[in-house]
């Protein structure tokens, strides 16, 4: 891959905003129109971009201070009183530290509480392994009721938050530090919960992935049609529910997947597809993602590439999945 912007991911693709800065932006304009939406943060609002919002209206925002678990009693209070809270952390802190309070105070009732969860992945970089969320996912999954998405780009996270606040219900949206290539444009970043986009269509196999893998699906994807292999990308933005007509379809037509996600192997999407996949239409697959460690403090690209979180390493998955469709 060449080439990068300062604080952003080593791309060929043009680069875009953080998905936390398109978060940000996205919930400071729809507030304007929405006197329900309450914000409350851990005193990271400079990081999670909710203090956009909090200058524009600060009679609705609330900081509770270094509390996690504070923090969501509070938003589901909000929320049985009748309004639409969200709530930001980062994702290592707001589902590890605060999880039971999520499940009882927020996933029991059902409250309206949207769970925002920034820095996530190993692309925070020099941060360190302590503040990377990389289980994230899978304990948001684990949640009854709630949706979880990971949107992949600066368009794309806009009209997922946009989802997000129109949905009646627990939701956690992951977001994270880096500038990422641009992927949708304005008129075409369709956000449908549940729903998965195709971005490329091919026949050999299917490529599942979500938030900043979907970039290096797609590299992936061209860098295997010059050597003869087509490759189908979904972009699976929405992880539960997960779309089931798109990889039964998949399933079938292509006779292969590879999952790529920046999470641990256990209970994210790689999880959730396999699930789906060997009720559906069992097909071969392989994965891209962090195994079963940790990772550690370092610049964003030399991490992923460390870790395996590359195009190259989505490729390999690929003739890998090919080769056991053959064989």
């Amino acid at each position: 891959m060449a080439g990068a912007s300062s604080g952003g991911l080593q791309t060929k693709r043009e680069l875009g905003k953080a998905t936390r800065d398109a978060f940000g932006r996205a919930l400071e304009a729809i507030g304007e129109n929405h006197p329900e939406i309450v914000v409350v943060d851990g005193d990271v609002s400079n990081s999670t971009r909710t203090e956009w919002f909090g200058k524009k209206h600060p009679d609705r925002f609330f900081n509770v201070g270094i509390a996690e678990s504070n923090l969501v009693g509070v938003a589901a209070g909000l929320a049985a009183s009748g309004k639409t809270s969200v709530i930001a952390s980062f994702a290592a802190f707001i589902t590890c530290n605060a999880y039971d309070q999520l499940r009882m105070s927020v996933a029991y009732p059902g409250l309206n509480v949207k769970v925002v969860g920034s820095h996530a992945g190993i692309s925070i970089g020099e941060d360190g392994a302590s503040q990377m969320g990389v289980e994230d996912v899978s304990l948001a999954c684990s949640l009854p009721g709630f949706v979880v998405m990971v949107p992949a780009d600066e368009e794309s996270t806009k009209a997922a938050t946009k989802a997000m606040l129109e949905h009646q219900g627990p939701v956690y949206l992951r977001v994270g530090r880096p500038d990422v290539p641009k992927i949708y444009t304005v008129s075409s970043a369709s956000f449908q919960i549940g729903k998965a986009n195709k971005l490329r269509d091919g026949s050999d196999l299917t490529i599942v992935a979500n938030g900043i893998m979907v970039s290096l699906a797609l590299d992936a994807a061209e860098a295997l049609e010059s050597q003869g292999i087509k490759a189908r990308v979904l972009d699976m933005h929405t992880v539960k529910p997960i779309d089931r007509d798109a990889l039964l379809a998949a399933a079938r037509e292509t006779g292969a997947l590879v999952v790529a996600e920046e999470h641990l192997a256990h209970g994210g999407l790689g999880s959730s597809v396999a699930y789906t996949v060997a009720e559906l239409h069992p097909v071969p697959i392989r994965y891209v993602n962090l195994l079963d460690q940790f990772a550690e403090s370092g610049a964003p690209d030399e991490l992923l590439e460390k870790f395996g979180l590359t195009a190259g390493k989505i490729g390999e998955a690929a003739k890998a999945a090919v080769a056991a469709k053959k064989g």
